[in-house]
């Protein structure tokens, strides 16, 4: 409850928009630390919660979703080059004004839309995925202004990482048995070298 005792520096009235239009009863307040996750695989998290299919009572046409806090936006991580390499796109409605921003550019801008894209492009387009938006509420930094509810930290589920590739997996073994064994008799390269030397 240490959020509690600090005072919101943010804008109130953007992180407490729209919240009179959601019924708060029973709703669970989930918080994810975006710090060091991958993108995609917390989107992908956020969205099952934010749809209820964690919960047992799930119905595709009922909204039972719980709210979603996720802080430290700005601290993201993506796999490969997909900071300079992912654009998001858009057009003004002027003839040739296609406007593309990179992820890197987005994550200085607003480091919050970056995830709340990422987020509502994993939803279904239906009559909820506005009130599934109004119960996303992210924040760039580590403070909000919901100290006051009863908020529970989301963890993550660990992530399966994939073995490494026969092949190369025999070439490691390779390289760990010769140099456990220590010098080796010397081939024909190493007494090329030696002769030149």
């Amino acid at each position: 409850m240490a959020a509690a005792a600090q005072p919101f520096k943010g804008n109130i009235k953007k992180a407490l928009a729209g919240l009179r239009r959601i019924n708060l009863e029973g709703l669970r307040w989930r918080v994810f630390d975006a710090k060091g996750q991958i993108l995609g695989r917390l989107a992908s998290q956020i969205a099952t919660v934010v749809q209820g299919k964690d919960k047992p009572t799930y119905a595709p046409h009922q909204e039972d979703g719980d709210m979603c806090i996720v802080l430290n936006a700005k601290d993201v991580c993506v796999t490969g080059r997909k900071m300079t390499h992912k654009f998001y796109r858009w057009h003004t409605g002027y003839v040739g004004n296609l406007k593309e921003r990179s992820l890197k550019d987005q994550l200085a801008k607003d480091p919050t839309e970056v995830i709340r894209k990422a987020v509502l492009r994993m939803l279904p387009r239906n009559r909820l995925r506005d009130d599934r938006d109004r119960k996303l509420r992210i924040f760039a930094g580590n403070e909000h202004p919901f100290g006051d509810r009863p908020l529970e930290p989301y963890m993550m589920p660990p992530r399966n990482v994939r073995e490494i590739r026969p092949r190369a997996r025999r070439a490691l073994i390779r390289a760990q048995k010769k140099a456990e064994q220590g010098p080796s008799t010397p081939t024909k390269k190493d007494k090329a070298a030696e002769a030149t030397a």
